[in-house]
């Protein structure tokens, strides 16, 4: 070969299973000069026995300017044993050819190999396959620091140290991307070979000090083992200078172990490349190659070239060009099997002459079991060009014979030769895409295409050439293209993109058709939707199924992670190391735990590390590492702010400890953590842990992780909720799809859940799509109804809605919600943004339709009347009505003094039973004050009428200012509750085998008013067996709410117990009969048997349900006192309107706003005090706060709030502690308020 001859210096370093020679300078050959090209030098090393030899080590020093070598093989003669061990090369030493090492480890290959490669002509460098898979190829990724004069011209080096032995010095000079190297801010990339290092442990970086500017601040060593399947991180962060930091030069780095990313391990690949001896037949385009196995998994795209260089060197006409590309091992994934079914090779289209004529493709790997290789042969013979055949730059190959070479154990090597006999064919594919038929639709930019079968895929194609239009992508037309790939199978998805090129870049793409030619079988991709970074989402690359897809297609968080659990992946989905004296959870319930954390507000508080928390719960069980990946464009944890983040994880019962760290191991990643909170929304507690200290090397403590114990957090509880699985039905309709805002409000027989938004997720609530996702909803079961609203923004404003089905997870109850309409303000007979459903479950409906009749009475007193717009949500057993606008009245001037007006609202779900209505007017025109005497609502279902008495102004400038009123039903029957009343006891014996009893048992009942007496639960007609619920009921005088029980276990005639006996009781519960009031009590326990009444268990009500009759008797008007406490910060006070919504076991107060006459309220420091009247709200659950961010200085820095019922004078205070600012903290302008405790 050219210039393959060397001047340099050459070492060598010999390695047995004894040890090693060291390193020796091969100074005497049997030539006068040594190393020339072709030469063979024979040098005499004088060792110890090393016995059999394992490797070597050879090198030169590049010390004259003729330096480069190409070495072709060293061969070792074992004098004593009379062995001679080959070590082939094939490489270049040198600095500027291929990977720019100067130092190469060799290692032995059989002579059967050797000798067939001499056989053989022109194939001279078939052994590389050989070397690679002995060996590991490192890429090295150095990251020089983003700081002024942080890049250095000195020469760096680097040795690796793995557990087993060492590479040496190797010296970093050949970049792989750039020819200036180690200059600010850049990341330069190199390769490493080393033949049995172990795992890595550490790296030695450092440089010679030489050159103009020799100061270095490096910030991160990247090195990545493909065989390996690991990528790991060194990080530094400190200078390499004699003048900064301590002086060092050289230093000593170790993995981040959290850092480190585990994937499938790789195996060599031997690609040739043969090019045809045809006129112009080479190229100096850029080639590329994917692999694919059986299943359609493939190999992602490698370039087979890594610069300009090579590729003007290789693909020239008549050339055999071989590459060894490390990709991923078809054998270890799973199910693919070991057939490389097929290849796309393609290019570019770059270069001077980028059109280039294929003569075939052989790729050899080594055989999985015993020596040998397989190659196998795909055949192309036609050219990749735009300008020749059909101008495809991409072919798409199939194996035509496989051939296999083993070394049998007499040393020779066996060949056969196999014809591939059902190999895939070759298909055409019609493709047809119809842009939108709306203004803007058509699109000049470059389109591709991408087709997905169970066998494979297309690869990306440009659909540059349209059949059957000049001018391709116009509005409302049809554009044909022809796409030749091999059998992908049956098709199931595309991907399609612009390059938003050129100034009509934004496409409405309505369907794609795909028609396999040579099946005839058709699918068909309903899109319907903006490629745009203007419109809808702003994507404009877009993934779309066939239709009627069923296959997997889930992207919600909840089921991935499932999924995940059940195959024991991590969050990175990398495959669990089991961790030493760890309890990890296997297969416990996987729960939401929601995360907030603020970070201080220190210059250097903020962080870009990656941050993770552990729950820790019982018997140190705890969850996997849970990462808090930032949403995408936001880069660090910045100082001041406050992130939410939910996960999912194991339940991992009673929370103990919380670990929160991160993965930053240089000063750059310090982090100072004021705050973290921790909800588990399915137990209904939040955690706040105040932290207030740094996570950082070199600060504070220097560690980078901190436990935190529950008995230093405050507790709050939360609303509990139950997750349901929601499964939402587009309508198969065309335009049916929408990228408006959908918001569902669920209703059950144990309350409402607030508006919940339904995450879009980029391509739910398409078009004839079932979309199914985790949901957090209140635990109001069993469910009644839902009401559906859209808020018409986005692009696609309407909605063709089919259904909903909710599926409670834990209990495995289903509910229909069916609708088949449309939502929207422009299309279907309705009309509507809203809409409200009845759940149906074993189809039957759970609520009744009916009519409501309002009759709205005005006032007989001077000035009554009013030309507002008045609103009414009517209260019941299941749920409200939502808002009903009054506009539609029997009299055309509405609510004028003494005049009765009558709404009819037909096609309404049924409330049932009436509690109280909300009215209020939005205040607008001359005379907006109003005095309403009554409101009366017939139900014509139930055929009754529900009065609502007033009698009160709702007027700004009249009684208490206030526009709003609730207004109490009148006619629910008052319970006399002074008189006896009956309780229902239920029991529940546990299912073991020693459980029942044959005895009888007692109770007695403490309530809040007063304790009953004890009641005999007598065991007749075998009651209290295993798994048995028996029934018992008392009369007694009323004893309030029910706090405690107490239960012993007695023999029946009093006589002495003789042997040891218990009763293995698990649950009671009682039912007030009058009212319907229930309390649970959760028992679990053994109640020992005794003769006397003087042994019992105590247990307390964990859980109790007021009935909806007990909570409209506590409906009356009570008036709140609100207190507001402003922040004493800087830029604390607001200007906005500030409003309230006050959320209680009876109900909530609708939003309410907190405003004074006269007085500049929220101010910095100050405390602001307002009365508001409502109906009795019961024990207060939590406050919302938020305001309209209207004024320039709207931010507002809320401390706490204190709420007062001034007819029991009882106080809930609520701290705040947050800002409401759209730029600060967590950007929200409203928060919820949980009582402080």
């Amino acid at each position: 070969m050219l210039g393959a001859g060397a001047d340099a210096k050459v070492y060598i370093n010999i390695y047995g299973e004894n040890g090693d020679t060291g390193e020796r300078y091969l100074r005497n050959s049997d030539n006068l000069n040594k190393f020339e090209r072709g030469q063979e030098d024979v040098f005499i090393v004088t060792a110890v026995d090393l016995g059999p030899l394992k490797k070597l080590r050879i090198r030169h020093d590049n010390s004259n300017p003729y330096s480069s070598w190409y070495l072709d093989r060293v061969e070792i003669v074992d004098t004593m044993e009379d062995t001679t061990y080959y070590f082939p090369c094939n490489r270049w030493l040198a600095v500027d050819e291929d990977d720019g090492q100067i130092a190469r480890e060799l290692v032995p290959v059989d002579e059967a190999f050797m000798r067939q490669d001499e056989d053989e002509e022109g194939t001279s460098a078939t052994l590389g396959l050989e070397q690679k898979s002995m060996s590991t190829t490192y890429t090295l990724k150095i990251k020089t620091g983003d700081k002024e004069y942080a890049g250095t011209d000195a020469n760096v080096f680097a040795i690796l140290f793995g557990e087993k032995d060492d590479t040496g010095i190797i010296n970093l000079k050949a970049c792989k991307n750039y020819k200036n190297k180690f200059e600010q801010g850049m990341i330069n990339e190199f390769t490493v070979e080393a033949v049995d290092l172990g795992d890595l442990e550490k790296l030695r970086i450092g440089h010679d000090n030489s050159g103009g500017s020799a100061g270095w601040f490096l910030d991160w060593v990247e090195i990545n083992a493909p065989s390996q399947g690991q990528r790991m991180r060194f990080p530094c962060g400190r200078w390499l200078d004699k003048v900064e930091d301590d002086g060092a030069i050289v230093r000593d780095l170790y993995p981040a172990e959290l850092q480190t990313e585990l994937y499938t391990p790789f195996v060599p690949y031997e690609i040739k490349i043969f090019t045809s001896d045809v006129f112009a037949a080479g190229t100096d385009a850029d080639v590329f190659i994917v692999l694919y196995g059986t299943k359609g998994m493939c190999t992602q795209q490698k370039h087979l070239c890594v610069n300009k260089r090579e590729r003007r060197l290789y693909f020239e006409r008549g050339a055999e060009d071989m590459f060894i590309v490390e990709l991923p091992d078809f054998s270890q994934l799973e199910d693919i099997g070991d057939v490389i079914e097929k290849i796309r090779i393609g290019h570019d289209n770059r270069g001077t002459n980028p059109g280039w004529h294929l003569d075939r493709v052989e790729i050899r790997r080594q055989l999985r079991k015993g020596k040998g290789s397989e190659t196998t042969i795909f055949p192309c013979e036609c050219w990749l060009a735009k300008s020749e055949d059909d101008g495809e730059t991409v072919r798409e190959l199939v194996p035509s014979s496989i051939i296999t070479q083993k070394l049998l154990r007499d040393g020779t090597l066996k060949t056969t030769e196999t014809e591939v006999e059902d190999a895939l064919e070759t298909h055409m594919y019609k493709v047809s895409v119809r842009t939108g038929d709306m203004y803007g639709a058509g699109t000049d930019a470059n389109v591709f295409l991408t087709i997905y079968g169970d066998l494979g895929d297309t690869g990306e194609r440009k659909l540059a050439k349209s059949e059957n239009n000049r001018n391709k992508f116009e509005r409302g037309e049809v554009d044909k293209f022809t796409i030749e790939a091999v059998d992908l199978g049956q098709v199931f998805k595309i991907h399609i993109r612009h390059d938003n090129s050129l100034v009509g870049a934004d496409w409405y793409l309505d369907q794609v058709e795909v028609q396999d030619v040579d099946t005839e079988e058709v699918y068909m991709f309903l899109c319907e939707r903006w490629l745009s970074t203007k419109k809808e989402d702003n994507q404009i690359e877009r993934t779309f199924y066939v239709k009627g897809y069923e296959g997997e297609r889930n992207t919600d968080p909840y089921f991935k992670k499932m999924a995940q659990s059940k195959l024991g992946l991590d969050r990175n989905a990398n495959k669990k190391k089991k961790k030493k004296k760890v309890a990890v959870v296997e297969d416990g319930p996987i729960i939401p735990y929601h995360f907030s954390l603020s970070t201080g507000i220190d210059r250097d508080a903020s962080t870009t590390a990656r941050v993770y928390v552990i729950i820790i719960g019982p018997n140190d069980v705890e969850t996997d590492r849970m990462w808090l990946d930032l949403p995408e464009g936001k880069k660090s944890f910045a100082s001041g702010t406050m992130e939410h983040f939910v996960c999912y994880g194991t339940d991992v019962g009673e929370i103990k400890r919380v670990e929160l760290g991160h993965n930053g191991v240089t000063p750059e990643s310090c982090w100072l953590v004021d705050e973290l909170s921790v909800a588990v929304p399915t137990k209904g507690i939040k955690y706040i842990f105040p932290c207030k200290c740094w996570l950082a090397k070199d600060r504070g403590d220097g560690l980078t992780t901190r436990l935190l114990n529950v008995l230093d957090s405050s507790t709050i509880n939360i609303i509990r909720k139950v997750i349901y699985s929601v499964t939402v039905v587009t309508g198969d309709t065309q335009y049916a799809g929408t990228d408006t805002n959908i918001l569902l409000t669920v209703y059950g027989a144990n309350g409402s859940t607030e508006e919940i938004l339904l995450p879009k997720n980029g391509d739910r609530f398409e078009r004839g799509q079932e979309d199914t996702f985790a949901l957090e909803i209140d635990d109001i079961a069993p469910l009644k109804k839902i009401r559906i609203r859209i808020d018409g923004s986005g692009s696609r404003p309407d909605w063709f809605f089919d259904r909903i089905i909710m599926r409670n997870l834990i209990t495995e109850e289903e509910y229909l919600f069916a609708y088949e309409n449309w939502l929207s303000n422009t299309k279907g007979p309705k009309r509507t943004k809203v809409c409200e459903l009845a759940a149906v479950v074993d189809e039957e409906e759970m609520v009744e339709k009916t009519t409501y009749i309002i009759q709205v009475q005005t006032s007989d007193v001077g000035g009554a009347g009013t030309d507002t717009n008045v609103f009414l949500i009517v209260f019941g057993e299941y749920g409200d009505t939502g808002v009903l606008a009054l506009k539609e009245s029997t009299n055309r001037n509405k609510f004028e003094r003494k005049m009765k007006d009558v709404f009819r609202f037909p096609d309404m779900l049924s409330l049932g039973e009436l509690s109280k209505v909300r009215v209020w007017h939005d205040n607008k025109g001359p005379a907006a004050g109003w005095h309403l005497e009554y409101i009366d609502v017939k139900d014509e279902a139930m055929d009754q009428t529900f009065r609502f008495p007033c009698d009160r102004w709702l007027a700004k400038n009249e009684d208490d200012g206030q526009i709003m009123r609730e207004l109490a039903c009148a006619n629910n029957d008052s319970v006399d509750l002074s008189d006896k009343t009956k309780y229902e006891i239920v029991t529940t014996t546990a299912n073991t085998d020693d459980a029942s009893t044959t005895e009888n048992a007692w109770i007695v009942l403490e309530g809040r008013k007063a304790r009953s007496k004890e009641f005999v639960l007598e065991n007749k007609k075998k009651k209290f067996l295993c798994g048995a619920t028996d029934t018992f009921e008392f009369s007694s005088k009323h004893l309030g709410d029910i706090v405690s029980i107490c239960l012993g276990h007695i023999t029946k005639d009093g006589k002495k117990v003789k042997n040891e006996a218990f009763w293995h009781l698990m649950e009671v519960v009682v039912t007030e009969k009058e009212l319907g009031n229930k309390y649970f009590f959760h028992c679990d326990a053994q109640i020992p048997l005794a003769a006397k009444k003087d042994q019992f268990l105590t247990f307390e009500c964990y859980k109790s349900i007021e009935s909806f009759a007990s909570k409209v008797r506590n409906l009356v008007p009570i008036k709140y006192e609100i207190i507001v406490i402003t922040g004493d910060i800087k830029g604390g006070g607001t200007d906005a309107n500030v409003f309230i919504t006050l959320y209680g076991v009876n109900g909530d107060s609708g939003k309410r706003d907190l405003r004074q006459k006269f007085r500049n309220l929220f101010e910095r420091g100050q405390t602001d005090r307002f009365v508001l009247e409502m109906l009795d709200l019961g024990e207060l659950l939590r406050v919302k706060m938020e305001h309209d961010s209207t004024s320039s200085n709207c931010g507002w820095y809320l401390e706490c709030v204190e709420v007062t019922n001034t007819a029991n004078s009882v106080t809930t205070i609520f701290p705040c502690g947050k800002w409401l600012d759209a730029s600060k903290a967590d950007r929200q302008i409203q928060q919820v308020l949980y009582p402080r405790h």
